[in-house]
């Protein structure tokens, strides 16, 4: 837990994925179409990955991955991120976090 804390401090945004995860993906490319450089942490390429995993569902994330991390702050999976960008306050959130500048 406390890679995973240590880890999702150190960027304006976070996201764990995995590389063979098609939301992950799909995640990653709305952050980057918003304009975010967010950081991205692949737990099958990461030795520790694992226990990472077992963290972000200690946190209430299942499935494990994707899980967003915006300005430290655990935002939650996929259909989280998805329901923030439908309803407006995504972009929001990823500015006041200085991810983006609008």
């Amino acid at each position: 837990m406390d890679r995973i804390r240590d880890l999702a401090s150190k960027k304006a945004a976070v996201i764990f994925t995995k590389s063979s995860c098609c939301m992950c993906y799909s995640i990653k490319t709305l952050f980057y179409e918003l304009g975010a450089s967010p950081a991205i942490h692949e737990l099958d390429h990461d030795p520790s990955g694992k226990d990472m995993e077992r963290a972000l569902r200690g946190l209430g994330c299942d499935p494990s991955v994707p899980a967003v991390f915006i300005g430290g702050r655990f935002v939650g999976s996929a259909k989280d991120v998805i329901s923030l960008h439908v309803d407006g306050s995504l972009k929001q959130m990823l500015i006041d976090a200085k991810a983006i500048w609008f």
